[in-house]
């Protein structure tokens, strides 16, 4: 403590002879202030934290903000370890004010670390500042209006999630939640930090949204319609009515969503216009049609593999359930060559196809189909184990429906030959088995 002391007095006599300027850096008490920034530092060095609390205490009451960024970024360390320990709510309120403030205060005084200071407060706000959802929405806000791209992707969620507490307390109303919802989106897609983060932030915040149900299909429509009879060749609203009411349940039948669609794809013809027709004409039943602007959507430059086997397998599925067997069967092994990891529900969803296939001939060819759905029943499994319980079943159902040995053999087809199946359209390449009976 002795070499501590004497240090701390050494330091002082160094400033004894400051000039006007070092003054105003170190403050009116400009000694006390030395001399507590010695003494701290002293302790904060040798990591005894618990001694260097109440000497950077009085450093921060006698230095102004420009004596030490060291005392600003040191503090917010010394103050997390206080305030999960402090019980009386009121002293930890103003532990927690104290901390925001020294990150405020990095960033006003020394404004090439203003992006490190506010993104550090921001994950103090969302650690430390608990059932306050005012205050927690306010200091997002003031982060991201200030950072703008160079915020921390996350505060964005936070902020909504802070801005739905506020609309359940009925201190925000439905307008201001969907505007906020729009612009974290478009902040999102112009961020410059941490962008491999991005795509999940995005997938969360459309998630609470959603939960949220703020969004409700009556809402939109009392909000938007006004909005796009006024302009309605304004494509940058006409492509938000679009992208919210596409995420909105039981949203897609109504007349501002299809005069909304329609003009997205006469304004912006691409991809994501094409797609939402497909979903539009899919929800009314136009089967045709929505399997044209499915397929224009894919064959768009801008789409990529996987996103085109996603469409492949969505478009597979919807021909099926409408009755396009062949179709179907074509769309489901495109969205396998494009995107492997659509492989089990894509072989899931062949083996259902040919299950259901009606296939004419006599015993053997009419039964054939239950070979190639037991191979795409198969390669799921494998490729999927979260669906082998429910292949194995499925498989079990083919087998039963395989032909006998004996009417394999009037045809001159024996178990383990090749054969190929062809039946509605569709074509495979299988292995004969039959049933001992």
């Amino acid at each position: 403590m002795k070499r501590l002391f004497f240090a701390a007095i050494s330091v002082m006599m160094m400033f004894t002879g400051v000039n006007a300027s070092a003054q105003g850096k170190f403050g009116a008490d400009s000694a006390e202030c030395i001399k507590y920034l010695s003494y701290y530092q002293e302790y904060y060095k040798a990591k005894n934290y618990d001694d260097a609390l109440p000497n950077w205490r009085k450093a921060y009451k006698y230095c102004p903000p420009t004596a030490n960024q060291n005392m600003l970024l040191n503090g917010t360390t010394l103050l997390r370890r206080v305030v999960t320990k402090v019980k009386d709510a009121s002293e930890r309120a103003a532990v927690v004010d104290t901390l925001l403030k020294l990150s405020d205060l990095r960033a006003q005084y020394y404004p090439n670390y203003a992006a490190a200071a506010l993104n550090a407060k921001g994950k103090d706000v969302f650690n430390y500042v608990k059932n306050d959802a005012k205050k927690s929405y306010d200091e997002f806000t003031a982060i991201v209006e200030t950072l703008k791209e160079k915020a921390t992707p996350t505060f964005h969620l936070y902020r909504l999630n802070a801005a739905i507490d506020l609309y359940n307390q009925g201190q925000m109303d439905a307008e201001q939640i969907i505007n906020l919802y729009q612009e974290s989106i478009a902040a999102l897609d112009n961020t410059t930090e941490d962008k491999d983060n991005v795509p999940q932030v995005k997938t969360d915040v459309e998630s609470i949204f959603i939960a949220s149900k703020v969004a409700s299909c009556d809402n939109l429509i009392a909000l938007f319609t006004p909005r796009y009879e006024a302009n309605p060749n304004d494509v940058n609203l006409v492509s938000n009515i679009v992208k919210m009411m596409s995420v909105t349940e039981g949203c897609t039948s109504n007349d501002l969503y299809l005069n909304a669609v329609t003009a997205m794809y006469k304004l912006d013809p691409s991809y994501n216009s094409a797609y939402f027709l497909y979903r539009l004409n899919s929800s009314r039943g136009n089967v045709n049609d929505a399997i044209k602007y499915m397929e224009e959507a894919i064959a768009y430059p801008e789409s990529d593999d996987k996103q085109d086997g996603e469409y492949y397998y969505e478009l597979a599925a919807f021909c099926f359930k409408n009755g396009k067997n062949a179709q179907a069967f074509e769309a489901a092994n495109k969205a396998l060559a494009l995107n492997e990891t659509l492989a089990g529900k894509a072989y899931m969803l062949l083996g259902t196809i040919w299950q259901s296939a009606s296939c004419s001939g006599n015993e053997v060819e009419s039964r054939a189909k239950f070979w190639v759905a037991a191979d795409n029943f198969s390669k799921a499994r494998n490729a999927d184990p979260s669906l082998a319980e429910e292949c194995g079943r499925l498989i079990g159902q083919c087998s039963a429906y395989f032909p006998a040995t004996a009417d394999a053999f009037m045809y001159d087809i024996t178990d383990g030959q090749s054969y190929t199946v062809s039946c509605g359209g569709m074509r495979a390449t299988t292995t004969v088995r039959t049933q001992k009976k």
